[in-house]
């Protein structure tokens, strides 16, 4: 295996990211009905993100396709991934989903607003083909982006989608992308407000459904926005090689990646890899460099095992988290 993601491994990811977007059962749709007449299917209201299970699972195995398809030119199935492309986002879709958040609903937010304005980037800094008939959906979500996170107060730490680090991170990341100055200072403004001032850190980790680590997610952000980083690590998790802290440095064990939870538990070991490595390039000569790279190693080798092959509650949304991993966004 290779350090980082080939056309090898990029070619199933790619196959099943598309067969994903085109998929439209079984779907899993929480939110608040006010009447009969919202009892529609879920491709109608969302005719762009309609598949692969939830709506924020779509728009990031969206941004899956178009990330592998940027990376690796002429990806064997590049064809029907352009063809999916093409049928999906169209203006007229894009404004029936920009319609749906447009009335103030908070659903999908934080995760699933900061995969869309990522992808977003995504587009606008490679192919005007998809940017374009995309932007009234990726400006509806900007304006409302802005609107929440500068009025918020405090984070969410969950180890799951309501959390407030990594959908903070991936905005920054865009933002910073595509040159928005105010939406990246409003990202930054939030992670010091939110986070600056945290100090000995004693959450009890994981849960049984996380996904991130609330830990390492808040300090991936922070990462981007301190000067001084490692001193801010080192009040945060002052004694990290201490015991109680190898939940932290050590893979969970995955007893089922074919159960919901299970598969949450292997993306962890996917975000805890790229936390770690990015916290360990962020701490150059430091007492944890080491321990932080060698966790990001080890974690990494575990997650990658369960990316293929264990079902839809897998695999229709961790090929996002692998290739996030291995060839990072924008």
């Amino acid at each position: 295996m290779t350090d980082d993601l080939d056309r090898e491994r990029a070619r199933p990811l790619l196959s099943l990211a598309v067969a994903n977007l085109r998929r439209d059962y079984p779907v899993h749709w929480l939110r608040v009905i006010e009447s009969p007449d919202d009892l529609v299917p879920h491709r109608v209201l969302h005719p762009v993100f309609g598949g692969s299970f939830d709506w924020h699972s779509c728009v990031h195995q969206t941004w899956l396709t178009v990330r592998l398809l940027r990376h690796f030119p002429g990806l064997d199935g590049a064809d029907q991934a352009e063809r999916a492309l093409d049928e999906l986002i169209t203006g007229e879709s894009a404004r029936t989903e920009a319609g749906f958040f447009a009335d103030g609903t908070p659903w999908e937010r934080p995760y699933g607003w900061a995969w869309l304005l990522l992808l977003d980037a995504e587009l606008r800094t490679w192919d005007a083909r998809w940017a374009e008939p995309l932007r009234p959906l990726a400006d509806v979500l900007r304006g409302r982006w802005l609107e929440w996170l500068t009025k918020a107060r405090l984070p969410i730490r969950a180890g799951v989608h309501t959390n407030s680090a990594f959908a903070i991170g991936l905005v920054l990341d865009a933002a910073r992308a595509v040159g928005d100055t105010e939406l990246a200072d409003a990202c930054t403004d939030a992670a010091l407000r939110f986070y600056a001032a945290d100090r000995d850190y004693g959450g009890f980790e994981p849960d049984a459904a996380d996904f991130l680590s609330p830990a390492l997610t808040e300090a991936d952000l922070l990462r981007r926005v301190l000067p001084d980083f490692p001193a801010w690590f080192d009040a945060f998790l002052p004694d990290l090689d201490a015991p109680r802290w190898s939940t932290l440095r050590t893979p969970i064990e995955v007893d089922d990646p074919a159960d919901p939870y299970g598969s949450h538990l292997a993306g962890l070991a996917l975000s805890r890899a790229w936390a770690w490595r990015n916290i360990a390039a962020a701490l150059p000569d430091h007492r944890y460099t080491d321990l932080a790279a060698t966790a990001a190693r080890e974690h990494r080798e575990v997650g990658l095992r369960y990316v293929l092959g264990y079902g839809y509650a897998a695999e229709h949304w961790l090929g996002t988290f692998a290739a996030y991993l291995d060839i990072g966004a924008l």
